[in-house]
Protein backbone atom coordinates (compact mmCIF):
# COMPACT_ATOMS: atom_id res chain seq x y z
CA UNK A 1 0.00 0.00 0.00
CA UNK A 2 1.64 3.07 -1.27
CA UNK A 3 -0.17 6.53 0.57
CA UNK A 4 -0.76 8.76 -2.30
CA UNK A 5 -1.77 12.34 -2.32
CA UNK A 6 -4.23 14.29 -4.90
CA UNK A 7 -2.48 15.94 -7.73
CA UNK A 8 -5.18 18.86 -6.90
CA UNK A 9 -6.36 19.65 -10.49
CA UNK A 10 -6.68 23.39 -10.91
CA UNK A 11 -9.89 24.82 -9.74
CA UNK A 12 -11.95 26.09 -12.77
CA UNK A 13 -11.33 22.82 -15.16
CA UNK A 14 -14.40 21.78 -16.57
CA UNK A 15 -16.27 18.18 -16.19
CA UNK A 16 -14.23 16.20 -18.52
CA UNK A 17 -16.41 14.44 -21.29
CA UNK A 18 -16.64 10.85 -20.69
CA UNK A 19 -19.27 7.59 -21.55
CA UNK A 20 -19.38 5.22 -18.87
CA UNK A 21 -21.19 1.87 -18.05
CA UNK A 22 -23.05 1.85 -14.72
CA UNK A 23 -22.32 -1.35 -12.44
CA UNK A 24 -25.45 -3.22 -12.14
CA UNK A 25 -26.74 -4.22 -9.14
CA UNK A 26 -26.84 -1.25 -7.49
CA UNK A 27 -29.77 -0.07 -5.78
CA UNK A 28 -30.97 3.56 -7.35
CA UNK A 29 -33.15 6.20 -5.15
CA UNK A 30 -36.55 6.30 -6.38
CA UNK A 31 -36.31 9.78 -7.98
CA UNK A 32 -32.82 9.54 -9.47
CA UNK A 33 -33.40 10.62 -12.91
CA UNK A 34 -30.25 8.28 -13.98
CA UNK A 35 -32.08 5.71 -12.75
CA UNK A 36 -32.28 2.80 -15.05
CA UNK A 37 -29.29 4.42 -17.49
CA UNK A 38 -26.60 1.55 -18.63
CA UNK A 39 -24.13 4.11 -19.34
CA UNK A 40 -23.76 7.69 -18.01
CA UNK A 41 -22.50 10.52 -20.18
CA UNK A 42 -20.92 14.17 -19.11
CA UNK A 43 -23.58 16.03 -20.41
CA UNK A 44 -26.30 14.09 -18.56
CA UNK A 45 -25.00 16.11 -15.70
CA UNK A 46 -24.94 19.14 -16.63
CA UNK A 47 -28.37 20.71 -14.48
CA UNK A 48 -26.91 19.90 -10.70
CA UNK A 49 -23.84 19.92 -9.01
CA UNK A 50 -22.01 16.83 -8.85
CA UNK A 51 -19.90 14.98 -6.04
CA UNK A 52 -17.36 12.68 -7.70
CA UNK A 53 -16.06 10.50 -5.76
CA UNK A 54 -12.54 7.71 -7.69
CA UNK A 55 -13.27 4.51 -5.19
CA UNK A 56 -13.04 1.26 -4.90
CA UNK A 57 -14.22 -1.34 -3.14
CA UNK A 58 -10.87 -2.90 -1.43
CA UNK A 59 -8.85 0.14 -0.16
CA UNK A 60 -7.87 0.37 3.53
CA UNK A 61 -8.58 4.24 3.10
CA UNK A 62 -11.89 3.92 0.99
CA UNK A 63 -13.11 1.32 3.75
CA UNK A 64 -12.24 3.84 6.60
CA UNK A 65 -14.65 6.96 4.56
CA UNK A 66 -17.81 4.86 3.40
CA UNK A 67 -19.66 5.64 6.39
CA UNK A 68 -18.46 9.56 5.69
CA UNK A 69 -19.73 8.81 2.19
CA UNK A 70 -22.60 7.60 3.65
CA UNK A 71 -23.81 10.15 6.19
CA UNK A 72 -22.90 12.90 3.10
CA UNK A 73 -25.22 11.26 0.55
CA UNK A 74 -28.00 11.16 3.56
CA UNK A 75 -27.41 14.98 4.06
CA UNK A 76 -27.25 16.35 0.65
CA UNK A 77 -28.20 13.59 -1.37
CA UNK A 78 -31.53 15.31 -2.87
CA UNK A 79 -29.78 18.71 -3.67
CA UNK A 80 -26.07 17.14 -5.31
CA UNK A 81 -25.66 14.31 -7.52
CA UNK A 82 -23.39 12.02 -6.18
CA UNK A 83 -21.60 9.89 -8.56
CA UNK A 84 -18.76 7.11 -7.76
CA UNK A 85 -16.31 5.91 -10.29
CA UNK A 86 -14.07 2.92 -9.69
CA UNK A 87 -10.85 3.16 -12.31
CA UNK A 88 -8.63 0.32 -11.04
CA UNK A 89 -6.92 -2.41 -13.26
CA UNK A 90 -9.05 -5.75 -12.94
CA UNK A 91 -5.48 -6.82 -14.34
CA UNK A 92 -3.76 -6.80 -11.35
CA UNK A 93 -6.86 -6.38 -8.82
CA UNK A 94 -10.37 -8.56 -9.53
CA UNK A 95 -11.12 -7.56 -6.03
CA UNK A 96 -12.71 -4.59 -7.60
CA UNK A 97 -14.75 -5.77 -10.30
CA UNK A 98 -18.19 -4.56 -10.66
CA UNK A 99 -19.70 -7.23 -8.48
CA UNK A 100 -17.50 -6.03 -5.48
CA UNK A 101 -18.44 -2.79 -6.40
CA UNK A 102 -22.19 -3.39 -6.31
CA UNK A 103 -21.70 -5.67 -3.07
CA UNK A 104 -20.03 -2.60 -1.60
CA UNK A 105 -22.83 -0.03 -2.74
CA UNK A 106 -26.00 -2.33 -1.63
CA UNK A 107 -24.16 -3.49 1.93
CA UNK A 108 -23.80 0.83 2.70
CA UNK A 109 -27.10 1.73 1.14
CA UNK A 110 -25.47 3.96 -1.65
CA UNK A 111 -28.66 4.69 -3.68
CA UNK A 112 -26.15 6.54 -6.51
CA UNK A 113 -24.60 5.43 -9.45
CA UNK A 114 -21.35 3.45 -10.03
CA UNK A 115 -19.36 3.73 -12.94
CA UNK A 116 -16.89 0.90 -14.26
CA UNK A 117 -13.67 3.56 -15.87
CA UNK A 118 -12.37 0.45 -17.39
CA UNK A 119 -10.18 2.16 -19.86
CA UNK A 120 -8.96 4.66 -16.92
CA UNK A 121 -9.64 7.70 -19.03
CA UNK A 122 -11.25 9.53 -16.72
CA UNK A 123 -9.27 9.00 -14.25
CA UNK A 124 -6.51 10.16 -16.14
CA UNK A 125 -8.71 13.26 -17.32
CA UNK A 126 -8.84 14.22 -13.66
CA UNK A 127 -5.89 13.66 -12.82
CA UNK A 128 -6.63 11.50 -10.26
CA UNK A 129 -4.26 9.40 -7.89
CA UNK A 130 -5.42 7.67 -5.31
CA UNK A 131 -8.78 5.83 -3.56
CA UNK A 132 -10.36 7.78 -2.51
CA UNK A 133 -10.18 11.54 -4.67
CA UNK A 134 -12.81 13.52 -4.34
CA UNK A 135 -14.11 16.24 -6.56
CA UNK A 136 -16.77 18.92 -6.34
CA UNK A 137 -18.14 20.24 -9.94
CA UNK A 138 -20.44 22.95 -10.08
CA UNK A 139 -22.83 24.84 -12.34
CA UNK A 140 -21.23 27.79 -13.75
CA UNK A 141 -22.87 30.34 -16.09
CA UNK A 142 -21.79 28.94 -19.18
CA UNK A 143 -23.85 25.83 -18.66
CA UNK A 144 -20.83 23.58 -17.97
CA UNK A 145 -19.74 22.06 -14.80
CA UNK A 146 -16.70 23.66 -12.96
CA UNK A 147 -14.55 22.44 -10.61
CA UNK A 148 -14.66 24.03 -7.57
CA UNK A 149 -13.09 21.73 -4.95
CA UNK A 150 -10.72 19.02 -4.65
CA UNK A 151 -8.97 17.65 -1.91
CA UNK A 152 -9.88 15.65 1.30
CA UNK A 153 -13.09 14.60 3.00
CA UNK A 154 -11.42 15.48 5.93
CA UNK A 155 -8.97 15.18 8.62
CA UNK A 156 -9.50 11.68 9.22
CA UNK A 157 -7.26 8.71 8.18
CA UNK A 158 -6.49 4.93 9.33
CA UNK A 159 -4.89 5.07 12.30
CA UNK A 160 -4.97 8.89 13.37
CA UNK A 161 -7.60 8.43 15.34
CA UNK A 162 -9.46 11.74 14.16
CA UNK A 163 -13.36 10.73 13.77
CA UNK A 164 -14.77 10.54 9.97
CA UNK A 165 -16.62 13.42 10.38
CA UNK A 166 -16.81 14.72 6.58
CA UNK A 167 -16.72 17.93 7.44
CA UNK A 168 -14.31 19.64 4.34
CA UNK A 169 -16.80 18.59 2.01
CA UNK A 170 -19.85 19.12 4.31
CA UNK A 171 -18.74 22.81 4.67
CA UNK A 172 -17.77 23.38 1.16
CA UNK A 173 -21.51 21.66 0.27
CA UNK A 174 -23.51 24.18 2.72
CA UNK A 175 -21.30 27.36 1.69
CA UNK A 176 -21.89 26.78 -2.75
CA UNK A 177 -25.22 25.93 -2.17
CA UNK A 178 -25.75 29.43 -0.37
CA UNK A 179 -24.12 30.83 -3.23
CA UNK A 180 -20.98 31.66 -0.92
CA UNK A 181 -17.11 31.62 -1.68
CA UNK A 182 -15.26 28.87 -1.16
CA UNK A 183 -11.86 29.16 -0.30
CA UNK A 184 -9.00 27.99 -2.83
CA UNK A 185 -6.85 26.68 -0.20
CA UNK A 186 -8.04 23.12 -0.36
CA UNK A 187 -6.16 19.91 1.66
CA UNK A 188 -5.61 17.17 -0.66
CA UNK A 189 -6.73 13.49 -0.18
CA UNK A 190 -4.08 10.76 0.84
CA UNK A 191 -5.38 7.36 0.20
CA UNK A 192 -3.54 4.33 -2.08
CA UNK A 193 -2.80 4.69 -5.66
CA UNK A 194 -4.91 4.32 -8.22
CA UNK A 195 -3.98 0.64 -9.61
CA UNK A 196 -3.23 1.49 -13.68
CA UNK A 197 -2.83 -1.20 -15.86
CA UNK A 198 0.55 -2.41 -16.42
CA UNK A 199 2.50 -0.31 -18.37
CA UNK A 200 -0.38 2.37 -18.99
CA UNK A 201 1.13 4.56 -15.56
CA UNK A 202 0.25 8.53 -16.12
CA UNK A 203 3.21 10.48 -15.77
CA UNK A 204 2.45 11.94 -12.02
CA UNK A 205 2.27 8.18 -11.27
CA UNK A 206 5.17 7.64 -9.13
Amino acid sequence: MVRTASTMLPLGTHLPDFELGVVSGVNSAPDDPLKGLSHIRSVDLTKRPLFLMVICAHCPFVKHVESGITNLFNSFGNDIQFLAISSNSLITHPQDAPEFLASQANKLGWKFPYLFDSDQKLAKALRAACTPDFYVFWPSPDGNLTLRYRGQMDGSRPGNEIPVSGDDIRLVFKSLLKGEVISANQKPSIGCNIKWHPGMEPEWFG
